[in-house]
């Protein structure tokens, strides 16, 4: 995988980490220059089709959080048989690696350490994301401290502490809660159990529950007691120790409500006032399905209980009974029994009567009008008017009123009905929702979006639009939808924003002549450009392999992704010659050092400095160009700052081999070597840095005046009155004067 480019864009640069289902590369996106991480799907498992559901399904539901604790999720992409997520990459170390290089951890940094992770958890349960896999091996630590959780839903396959089994459990035996080790649903309170272990590893150095096999570790999870962390670490105080008491209780009731609790505890565990803290203390609750040990039950053991003071008073009034000489005689009792019986009938009849007659005579009622009330207003108000409400309400849809109303009753208002009638009511419910339309096709314009929201019962005034730039979906084309597609929305209510591309955005473009190619590629990319027609041309001033010309030129707006063409040195061309000039060269005074700084022009530029050179005698100097055939090569002399003499190289000459040396006679301040085609040459102003002010020359009548504002100079003139010439010498701040007509 090393050197790969994934996605066209990731480009594998090294291994840095796996687990049992995926590995984990370090990347380089090369649109936008910057470093990811990269977790791969093994091999063995591409051709799992649950694994690659479950792959995909992991990484979409961690690319729903954001958060400055948990690693974001950037991409996630397949290419051929290669599986992958793009995410952020944490440059640091994991917990596990400084708790095995330091634990245990000063309290404050395990504390500041534990209430970013347990901020991570907070920001995922909000959004119904459990971990279930909260551990020191998935906490990242930054270089600059930040903590970033990964491994969001991520399962994990077989290893030595790590129990799984299809459809039961999945997870790291060390960091189990008792639910997790029961194969039961975990929940919120199990990711605050693992978070509890990870405090108590980082402040202690060890785990709360070993063993040697993880279903022993597991065991104990269920049915052991850890040691308390300050009997291992007496630095512990006791505020820290309760959060890992209360977060590690077996039962879930007895942990922490929420992660936002538990949150809440860490951020004040530290706070003075929480310093003299005593032990949190749990109810303990007997177990009826422990094992206990009884007494046995013997048949000697079995206690009988007294006799009861009624049984007793039945036996003396039985045992009376069988004595016929103690029971007196009663002649009046048997009349007097009849008697009572007939009134006690009497009594009864009558009662039923009255009763009777009471229910057949109710009073008569007029019904209330309950309409446009509140279901449970208009229900009271019926029962205080002494009706009933029929247990089956009909409940209805009705355009354009509220839910919960009463639009209908029966019987109808002011109708007159006994007391005790039930009255039935219609009251109005909401719209059943419809499935949101899905309009991030890559085709939907905003317009047929808009028309079928309308035609669907949506508000117009509900529907928003937000332009975003966008490099994959055309100018106008929906790219994104709140809410989303087939979500249950009510169209009356329910406001939408249809996020709709701009187009490719624009940039500058960079400019990236003189460039070699590579780098020049690298530089577009970065900008967001790629490389378009690479062309080949030979070049005097660009040396070979690097960029010549760009279309578009630098600083061109140009669309994002669009390509730019280039055109790169092939060096120079075929005619291209190599030629070395000699020029001769005196001091100003024999045996005395003077400077001599050259200007040359070829075919690379005109007036490139050659250098300078201090002489004390004659040297030939000789000046590297480069000629051709459009164009002559030129050289001048400067000594002392004082320009001295120009040579012109013919193309022809020097490729035949005919161009002589040139010389610079020792009288010679201002002469001018006429090229090999009869024209003239002007000396130009040498370098600033010898602190000459160059030279100006003069016009004579029909010729040329060379000369020296800071000393001597030749004027040379010819007219054409005659054949002579006359030299004339002048000085000072002027031009010498043009010669005269001779003789």
């Amino acid at each position: 995988m090393i050197g790969r480019i994934l996605g066209g864009r990731y480009e594998i640069m090294e291994e840095i980490g796996g687990g049992g289902m995926a590995l984990v590369y370090k990347a380089l996106d090369v649109l936008l220059n910057r470093h990811v991480a990269i977790k791969v799907l093994r091999q063995q498992f591409v051709y799992d089709e649950e694994f690659i559901r479950r792959f995909r399904r992991e990484a979409q539901s961690a690319a729903s959080l954001s958060h400055p604790n948990v690693v974001s999720i950037y991409d996630v992409g397949q290419e051929d048989d290669v599986h992958f997520i793009v995410m952020e990459y944490v440059n640091g170390q994991n917990l596990n690696e400084i708790i095995k290089a330091r634990a245990p951890l000063p309290v404050e940094e395990a504390v500041r350490i534990a209430t970013q992770i347990c901020d991570a958890l907070e920001h995922a349960h909000h959004n119904q994301i459990i971990h279930r896999d909260i551990k020191p091996h998935n906490i990242l630590i930054g270089l600059n401290g930040r903590v970033k959780v990964t491994d969001f839903g991520i399962a994990r396959a077989v290893t030595s502490t790590t129990i799984t089994q299809t459809g039961s459990v999945v997870g790291s035996v060390h960091y189990f809660s008792p639910e997790h080790a029961k194969g039961v649903t975990t929940g919120e309170k199990s990711d605050l159990y693992s978070l509890g272990i990870v405090l108590y590893q980082m402040l202690t150095g060890r785990l709360p529950f070993q063993g040697e096999s993880p279903i022993s570790v597991a065991l104990k999870h269920l049915q052991d007691e850890f040691e308390d962390p300050r009997a291992i670490n007496p630095l512990i105080p006791q505020s820290v120790e309760n959060i890992i008491l209360k977060s590690m209780r077996k039962n879930p009731a007895e942990r922490y409500h929420s992660a936002q609790d538990m949150l809440l505890d860490l951020d004040t565990c530290l706070m003075p006032e929480r310093s003299t803290e005593t032990r949190v203390y749990f109810p303990t609750h007997d177990d009826d399905e422990q094992t206990k040990v009884i007494s046995a039950i013997r048949p000697n053991s079995i206690p009988i209980p007294p006799p009861d003071k009624e049984d007793v008073r039945h036996m003396e009034r039985d045992r009376g009974r069988t004595n016929p000489a103690t029971k007196p005689k009663s002649f009046w009792k048997k009349p007097a029994v009849w008697v009572s019986l007939v009134v006690v009938v009497l009594l009864i009849m009558t009662a039923i009567v009255m009763y009777v007659s009471s229910t057949l005579e109710t009073k008569d009622v007029v019904v209330p009008s309950v309409l446009n009330q509140k279901e449970q207003s208009a229900v009271q108000q019926l029962q205080a008017s002494g009706l009933t409400v029929a247990d089956k309400i009909n409940y209805e849809y009705q355009e354009g009123k509220e839910a919960g109303i009463v639009f209908a009753q029966d019987p109808a208002p002011n109708a007159t009905v006994k007391s005790g009638a039930q009255v039935t009511l219609s009251v109005t419910v909401d719209k059943d929702p419809i499935k949101m339309p899905d309009f991030k096709d890559g085709q939907t314009t905003y317009e047929d979006a808009r028309k079928q929201l309308l035609a669907l019962g949506f508000k117009d005034n509900l529907i928003t639009r937000e332009d975003k730039t966008s490099d994959n979906v055309d100018s106008g084309v929906v790219l994104d939808q709140n809410p989303g597609a087939n979500e249950d929305v009510k169209p009356e209510t329910q406001a939408v924003t249809l996020v709709v591309s701009k187009g490719a955005s624009t940039a500058s473009v960079p400019d990236v002549t003189n460039a070699g190619q590579s780098s020049a590629q690298s530089k577009l990319s970065g900008a967001g450009f790629s490389v378009g027609n690479v062309q080949q041309e030979s070049s005097y001033t660009v040396e070979a392999g690097k960029v010549t010309r760009q279309n578009p030129q630098a600083g061109a707006s140009a669309t994002k992704g669009s390509k730019v063409d280039l055109w790169v040195s092939s060096g120079y061309p075929p005619e291209a010659l190599d030629f070395t000039y000699s020029v001769s060269v005196p001091p100003k005074t024999a045996g005395q050092a003077s400077k001599i700084n050259i200007i040359y022009t070829d075919a690379r530029g005109a007036d490139r400095n050659w250098g300078t050179k201090t002489i004390n005698s004659r040297q030939s100097l000789q000046v590297n160009m480069i000629l051709d055939p459009s164009q002559n090569g030129v050289v001048k002399v400067y000594r002392d700052g004082q320009f001295l003499d120009t040579f012109a190289i013919s193309y022809n000459d020097a490729k035949q081999g005919t161009v002589q040396e040139g010389v610079i006679e020792p009288d010679n301040t201002g002469q001018v070597t006429p090229p090999p085609d009869g024209g003239t040459t002007s000396p130009t102003t040498p370098p600033a840095d010898n602190g000459s002010t160059g030279t100006d020359p003069a016009a004579g009548s029909t010729g040329t005046d060379n000369g020296n504002t800071n000393g001597n100079g030749n004027a040379n003139g010819s007219d054409n009155q005659g054949p002579g010439n006359n030299n004339g010498n002048g000085s000072g701040a002027t031009d010498p004067p043009a010669g005269t007509n001779g003789p």
